[in-house]
């Protein structure tokens, strides 16, 4: 489904969305053309495999399509598909490397985990979204410079070395300012009582 209109006249999300409410398949198409290049480099980032980026992608649009409406992301339609590719490309990878771990997102996962070792609340409806909204708060809090770096590492998964490109910023400033924030984030979460010692 990647690539399925020339790209040229941009539509507003508001106007994609209205037609994924009129059940227009052209939806599908303008989501391409709008934001096709961008989710195909957050899967690939994690896949490392174009096919199998592909194949996130269009699942996300599959899941766009079905979720839309009842869901409006009206505001933030390109954050809502992020989050949904983001999901399937990290599903897949477990699932090319089951049996491995020694991947660079087995790394991530570890790196940030080891900063939010949280109590086992299993599917707690009322934790998730205090943790959601704690999340929230910090993100708020942070400058632009730290979002940029912290959203690029742990969020869409890039190498520290493509970050520092795009901010730049050496590799060990990059890596301090990660460290750094990990280490905000935790305080934050044990002041609002997300995480426990």
């Amino acid at each position: 489904m990647t690539g399925l209109v020339d790209e040229g006249n941009d539509m507003t999300d508001e106007e994609i969305i209205r037609l994924y409410f009129d059940r227009d398949q052209k939806a599908i198409a303008e989501t391409a053309v709008q934001y096709g290049k961008q989710l195909h480099s957050v899967s690939y980032r994690v896949v490392y495999d174009t096919e199998t980026a592909e194949e996130c992608v269009n699942d996300t649009y599959y899941r766009a399509w079905n979720n839309i409406p009842p869901d409006s992301p009206v505001t933030y339609l390109y954050p809502y598909l992020a989050r949904i590719v983001r999901c399937f490309s990290i599903d897949r990878y477990r699932h090319m490397h089951a049996e491995k771990r020694d991947s660079s997102i087995v790394y991530l996962t570890d790196e940030i985990d080891s900063c939010l070792m949280t109590r086992d609340t299993g599917e707690d409806i009322v934790d998730r979204i205090a943790f959601a909204e704690s999340m929230n708060r910090f993100l708020e809090d942070l400058k632009s410079e730290q979002l940029v770096v912290f959203m690029r590492r742990y969020w869409y998964m890039e190498d520290i070395k493509d970050i520092a490109e795009f901010c730049g910023y050496s590799e060990s400033k990059v890596k301090s300012m990660l460290m750094r924030l990990r280490n905000r984030l935790r305080k934050h979460l044990l002041q609002d009582g997300i995480l426990v010692d």
